[in-house]
């Protein structure tokens, strides 16, 4: 009896030395971490669009496709740019064969001043020729670049490696400069932003380790680093930013957001961690 009494004693001592240790990790671990799951996945994101207007004729890739920088997506009708540029080439080469002339002619025209054989007013007048139509070459060959560049916004490229999150177009459509017509998700880099209380930042520092789980991915971890912390919480720039001279007051605790770069991200995680996931942020900062 006695010995049982003893190991129910020890059972007893040894699972409140359990306790008493797991409490004592537990209360240093949320002294040295400060955390939050006010987080998300980000990425570089943007809407492609055209830089002219014109009808779609082929479409080349579909929603959620893998494209490398430069790859063509879609193909404007390009006719008209391509006559354009054939116009203003033609126009370019008339004027040059003019400029030759007039500056053949203004170099004669020194060489007689010179010998008194005409008057002075003479050789203004082929001098002034001379600079209207080297100015005139000017205009016109802006105007071929500016053609050229035209024609090759026909084609709407991509402007990095990475996928096509949404499609927008068809073939077809009468589209004007500036409509969205792709989603792109760049495809190199991920980072998030974690948006900590006002009274956790005290401590969190550039360079601080963060560990990071994101919800779509159990089980996996990440390790990161805080890269910076935002100059304004982010009630600041919404679209109504609370106005605290009106009277109706009220203490809220402000979130401030926080940059993490993400380190050692393989080819596999990037395609895995998707933009806009939530994650879960835990910053060590002591």
């Amino acid at each position: 009896m006695t010995n049982i009494k003893n190991k129910k004693k020890q059972l007893m001592i040894g699972a409140g030395a359990v306790v008493v240790v797991g409490a004592a990790i537990f209360g240093y671990y949320e002294w040295s971490h400060v955390s939050t799951d006010n987080a998300q996945i980000q990425a570089h994101t943007l809407m492609l669009s055209s830089k002219v207007p014109g009808i779609v004729i082929e479409v080349l890739v579909n929603d959620n496709e893998q494209v490398k920088e430069g790859q063509v997506l879609a193909r404007i009708d390009s006719q008209d740019y391509k006559n354009n540029v054939k116009q203003a080439e033609a126009d370019l080469e008339g004027v040059k064969a003019k400029l030759h002339d007039a500056e053949t002619n203004y170099k004669r025209m020194a060489d007689l001043l010179r010998q008194n054989v005409v008057s002075r007013a003479q050789y203004d007048n082929a001098e002034a020729t001379f600079r209207e139509l080297s100015k005139r070459v000017q205009a016109i060959q802006a105007q071929v670049s500016t053609a050229q560049l035209n024609a090759s916004y026909t084609e709407i490229k991509a402007p990095k490696d990475g996928r096509i999150a949404r499609k927008s177009v068809e073939p077809g459509m009468v589209i004007p400069p500036g409509q969205p017509l792709f989603g792109f998700v760049e495809g190199s880099t991920r980072w998030v932003i974690a948006n900590f209380k006002e009274t956790e930042i005290t401590h969190i520092e550039m360079g601080k380790p963060v560990n990071i789980e994101v919800d779509a991915l159990p089980g996996k971890s990440f390790r990161g680093e805080v890269e910076s912390l935002s100059p304004s919480t982010g009630a600041v720039f919404s679209l109504l930013p609370p106005d605290n001279a009106t009277g109706n007051f009220t203490k809220v605790v402000q979130r401030v957001p926080v940059k993490i770069k993400l380190l050692d991200l393989s080819e596999k995680d990037i395609e895995k961690l998707q933009a806009g996931l939530s994650a879960n942020v835990s910053v060590k900062v002591h």
